[in-house]
């Protein structure tokens, strides 16, 4: 059966994978609320025993989550920050980890207000230059993070080329892809080792579940994430995995719809006389629109360029009355669901950023992030024009 599995189509797959019908015939996988495990003898080897280190619910989702990156391995966290940390925590004194420099903010502060006494060397870099990446690596690199496209401004980093300079260097590659998902981007088959994934985002699709979650290929670092993992104990809750277990199923189809509504106003923003900057990947003007087309892609190999933009608006629109003449568009942080959400990253998800690092970025004041959802592209279209034009 697993290898008739293995044939079947993306879409099919995320529908059975890790969904296995039980003894009671149930077509829906079961929730297991318990905490620990009967065993039948004191020196019992059964599967399961104390619910942080292994429940069937958890076996379940994880067997979904390593279908998704084509992994040998899956990790469920609590969050994906809970992931992320996980990643860092693989490293000891003396380490050297490069991390490309426009990073979502939470690892910013992660790395820079938390685990900065570590005696981790953590060096925040432009991984979308590759002569760059090359003369930063020294002989204690241990790890390129990248995360791709990038939170905000959707810079990407050649997956395939960075990976191939790192086995040069023996130096594992991690890669965030929270901003594309498993549908529009798979980073394993492209030499990365671990894949992160804040799977509040687009594989809940809903913005009613926290988690997060690491797909690894790499047998050392999976052995390490085990333990982080169990020893940690930051894994979501049996109700939180059957949540995210039961979103997977309809991923393909409420992604592929944010990504066409994402090119149909991205192209009408683009037009937009009060709009002065738009970052898409799907459009020509992005710098790196060849690499995207390459990068990015359906499983059916088709190019697809997410449901993330970003759009600068004139200095002259109030961002304050453009925010309360939404409706159908939430100010919210987070991304990937079926509800379009807005935000501005300079005072909301970057905030813990420095301002002269913003500024260099091109992370400006009236940059705003818009995560696409499934409404009908035409409302979302108007209900914009009209908080710019009603000011």
């Amino acid at each position: 059966m697993a290898n008739k599995k293995d044939k079947l189509h993306f879409t099919t797959k995320t529908i059975h994978v890790g969904n296995k019908i039980d003894e009671t015939g149930a077509a829906v996988t079961p929730i297991h609320f318990t905490s620990t495990f009967r065993q039948p003898t004191f020196n019992s080897n059964s599967e399961y025993v104390y619910s942080r280190v292994g429940s069937p619910t958890l076996a379940a989702l994880e067997e979904n989550l390593a279908m998704l990156e084509n992994a040998h391995h899956a990790f469920a966290f609590s969050s994906g920050m809970a992931a992320m940390t996980a990643i860092f925590m693989m490293f000891k004194p003396g380490d050297h980890v490069l991390i490309s420099r426009n990073v979502y903010g939470g690892v910013f502060r992660l790395v820079t207000k938390v685990l900065n006494d570590n005696k981790v060397d953590f060096e925040f870099i432009d991984t979308t230059n590759l002569e760059t990446l090359s003369k930063s690596i020294r002989d204690n690199t241990k790890l390129i993070h990248l995360e791709t496209p990038s939170n905000p401004l959707l810079e990407l980093a050649d997956i395939e080329q960075v990976s191939n300079i790192a086995q040069k260097h023996n130096i594992l590659v991690s890669v965030d892809n929270t901003f594309m998902g498993s549908y529009g981007q798979r980073p394993l088959d492209l030499g990365a080792d671990i894949v992160m994934h804040s799977t509040t985002k687009f594989l809940s699709g809903h913005s009613d579940v926290l988690s997060g979650a690491l797909m690894v290929n790499n047998e050392d670092a999976a052995e390490k994430i085990t333990l982080i993992q169990n020893t940690g104990g930051a894994l979501p809750s049996p109700f939180d995995a059957w949540l995210l277990l039961r979103s997977v199923k309809t991923l393909s189809v409420r992604v592929e719809k944010q990504f066409k509504n994402a090119e149909i106003i991205a192209k009408w923003l683009d037009s937009n006389s009060r709009v002065t900057k738009v970052i898409y990947p799907g459009l020509q003007s992005h710098k790196q629109f060849d690499l995207a087309t390459k990068q990015h892609s359906s499983p059916d190999g088709d190019p697809v360029y997410g449901s993330m933009i970003s759009f600068e608006l004139d200095s002259s629109i109030n961002l304050d009355n453009f925010a309360k003449n939404l409706s159908i568009i939430t100010l919210a942080e987070s991304l990937g669901g079926v509800k379009s959400l807005i935000s501005c990253p300079y005072s909301m998800t970057h905030a813990s950023v420095p301002h002269e690092e913003k500024t260099e970025l091109g992370i400006t004041p009236n940059l705003l992030r818009f995560s696409v959802g499934i409404e009908h592209a035409d409302d979302l279209i108007s209900e914009l024009d009209y908080a710019m034009n009603h000011n």
